[in-house]
C-alpha cells in the first residue's frame, strides 16, 4: 500500500488492505483510535470522527483501485470531485471501519468509484468520489 499511495501519518487513513483487484474494487479497514490528532480539537468531550476524513479514507481506497494498475501506475489521484456523499452514521473511538471502492469508469483521465464506509455491517458513509489523474 505504501508504495501505491503517496500518503503518510497523519493523513494516510487506511490501516491495512484487505482485498485489491486493480482497475476493478478495493476493501480496506481503518482502526479508529481515540490517540489520532483529530480527536483532541474534534468534540474532546465527546470524539467523532469528521465526516471530511471519512470521506478521505473512503477516497484513499478509490485512489488504491487505480493507482495499483500498470496504466496509473506513478501518477497521483487527486480528487475531482464528490457526489451524493450521505452520513448516515457516527463514527467513534474503538470502530473498526471498513472501507469500500468500486470503480465505475475511467475516461480522459477522471477516475469515478462508488465507495462506501461501514462499522458492524453497518452503512456510515457512501458516495460517489471523482479524481483526476496527473503525473
Amino acid at each position: 500500500m505504501l508504495t501505491v499511495l503517496p500518503h503518510r501519518f497523519p493523513f494516510l487513513l487506511i490501516d491495512r488492505v484487505l482485498e485489491l483487484e486493480p482497475g476493478k474494487r478495493a476493501v480496506a479497514i481503518k482502526n479508529v483510535s481515540v490517540n489520532e490528532p483529530q480527536f483532541t480539537g474534534h468534540f474532546p468531550e465527546r470524539p467523532l470522527m469528521p465526516g471530511v476524513l471519512l470521506v478521505e479514507a473512503m477516497a484513499q481506497v478509490g485512489g488504491l483501485i487505480l493507482l495499483a494498475t500498470q496504466e496509473y501506475k506513478g501518477k497521483l489521484a487527486v480528487f475531482a470531485g464528490i457526489d451524493n456523499v450521505r452520513f448516515r452514521r457516527m463514527v467513534v473511538p474503538g470502530d473498526q471501519v471498513v472501507l469500500s471502492a468500486e470503480l465505475i469508469k475511467v475516461r480522459a483521465g477522471i477516475g469515478k468509484v462508488r465507495a462506501s464506509a461501514s462499522v458492524d455491517g453497518r452503512i456510515v458513509a457512501d458516495g460517489e468520489l471523482l479524481f483526476g489523474l496527473v503525473d
